[in-house]
C-alpha cells in the first residue's frame, strides 16, 4: 500500500500542497500513490507541539502533518485488524517556526 503525502487543506501549511488549487508539478503521477490523506492544519499544529513536548523533536508543521498522517493509517490498519510497517519524513526543522503563536496553545 502506497499513500501520497499529507495534503492539507488551503489554509496554513507552507510546503503541502492543496491538490485541488495547486499548480501540480510535471512529475507528479496520481496513480502512483493508493490515497492522499488530508490533514487538518489544526491537527498538524497539535501533533508537531505534541513531538515537541512530549518527545523532544523540534520539527515544523508539515512534519507534523507527516506524524499525524501515519497514526491515523496506523490506527486504521489497527481497526481493520491489519498490521504494517508504516514510514514518513520529518522534513523540516523548527527552528524558522519558534515564534509562531500556535506553540502557545493548550491541547
Amino acid at each position: 500500500m502506497h499513500f501520497g503525502a499529507a495534503v492539507v487543506g488551503f489554509h496554513g501549511l507552507e510546503g503541502l500542497k492543496h491538490m485541488p488549487t495547486a499548480i501540480v508539478p510535471g512529475i507528479y503521477d496520481p496513480d502512483v500513490a493508493d490515497e492522499n490523506l488530508w490533514i487538518e492544519t489544526e491537527d498538524a499544529y497539535r501533533m508537531t507541539r505534541w513531538l515537541g513536548r512530549h518527545e523532544g523533536v523540534l520539527a515544523g508543521m508539515s512534519s507534523g502533518a507527516n506524524v499525524h498522517a501515519a497514526r491515523a493509517v496506523a490506527r486504521r490498519l489497527a481497526e481493520e485488524g491489519r498490521s504494517g510497517l508504516i514510514v514518513t519524513v520529518l522534513c523540516d526543522g523548527a527552528t524558522k517556526y519558534l515564534s509562531e503563536p500556535f506553540w502557545n496553545e493548550q491541547d
